[in-house]
């Protein structure tokens, strides 16, 4: 079980019989809404980098707006455990990790997220070893974009397997709490997920995991524009604000012909 609003002190080990049920959220309403609906995960992430200001990446995300993002989405959690993205940049020592972390659970997170395996092993013990709730991010890694050029499937090579599966023992002996599993070849998935204690959490990385993850603008159609092959919208909230919209625009032009 999840529990109520979850400090980090009482960040609990999530590998349970059901699966996990994660998405992410950017602003009060929103995250409300998945608390009353609930969600065991509510992702403040930095692909709000893309969703909300409209960058082609996340490398631009700054900790200014994960911070006034985090505290709006606190606002509204009151039962799910609400964990944020450090930004692009914001962890690239463990002196900057543990100042940027301290200002997300300030900000109302109950925990974080960063990217990578082995390379930021330091980081992660240092956070973990000042009561700081992580997890981690193995697979595509978005902040990578710049170096990868364009989005990819992981664990197709067999280094790229043997690195997955060595950094994923790596996170879970330092002591993450769930590792985000992103574009990774699905028996590669099941294969990590059967290997460790830890739960891990699926995008785009088969049916083998032990939770999913989503943007949630992928799964209320709210982002037309773009939609990965691995997400089903199950509504169309863009068509259903053109439809709003369009009646207001009618009704307002009536009113003036009256």
């Amino acid at each position: 079980m999840i529990p109520n609003k979850a400090k980090p002190d009482s960040f609990i080990d999530l590998k349970t019989s059901s699966r996990i049920c994660a998405l992410t959220a950017y602003d009060y309403p929103t995250a409300r809404i998945l608390d009353e609906s609930s969600i065991d995960i509510i992702l403040v992430g930095d692909s709000l980098g893309m969703m909300v200001f409209g960058h082609t990446d996340t490398t631009k995300v700054t900790m200014e707006m994960m911070i006034n993002h985090t505290i709006a989405c606190s606002n509204g959690v009151k039962q799910s455990l609400l964990i944020t993205d450090m930004p692009y940049r914001s962890y690239e020592t463990s002196e900057s990790a543990l100042t940027n972390a301290k200002l997300l659970l300030e900000a109302g997170a109950h925990g974080v997220k960063l990217e990578g395996g082995s390379n930021v092993i330091p980081q992660i013990k240092t956070l973990i070893q000042n009561n700081i709730p992580v997890i981690g991010h193995l697979g595509f890694l978005p902040q990578s974009i710049k170096e990868e050029k364009y989005y990819k499937k992981k664990g197709k090579t067999e280094s790229e397997k043997m690195e997955i599966k060595r950094d994923a023992k790596l996170l879970q002996d330092v002591g993450v709490s769930a590792i985000i599993l992103e574009s990774v070849e699905s028996d590669l998935a099941k294969n990590v997920t059967e290997s460790l204690k830890i739960p891990t959490i699926g995008i785009g990385a088969g049916d083998f995991c032990n939770g999913e993850i989503r943007v949630i603008n992928d799964i209320i159609g709210s982002y037309p524009w773009f939609i990965p092959p691995f997400a089903k919208p199950y509504c169309s909230i863009a068509q259903d604000i053109r439809d709003a919209v369009s009646a207001f625009r009618s009704s307002t032009l009536d009113e003036t012909n009256l």
